[in-house]
């Protein structure tokens, strides 16, 4: 199953609103609040790249707030 990280920027003071919201998301195995450059760190797992995808697009992209997300396929574990 493909596993990814995604690393996810917030508007600022809407870190706690965000994580909630993305461990709503099925996919998600893990997410947390971080310092530094990012805000969340996020683990998803799914069936395909494709489902992977759209979970990044659709489903954490698109959240109100996240102003931006940077995503790092697993190549091998």
């Amino acid at each position: 199953m493909p596993l990814a990280f995604v690393l996810v920027n917030v508007e600022a003071g809407t870190d706690k609103e965000v994580l909630d919201n993305i461990k709503k998301v099925p996919e998600v195995k893990q997410a947390y609040m971080v310092y530094g450059v990012y805000d969340i760190i996020v683990m998803l797992e799914s069936e395909t790249l494709e489902k992977l995808r759209e979970t990044v697009t659709k489903k954490i992209r698109q959240l109100d707030k996240v102003r931006s997300t940077m995503t790092m396929i697993v190549m091998e574990q």
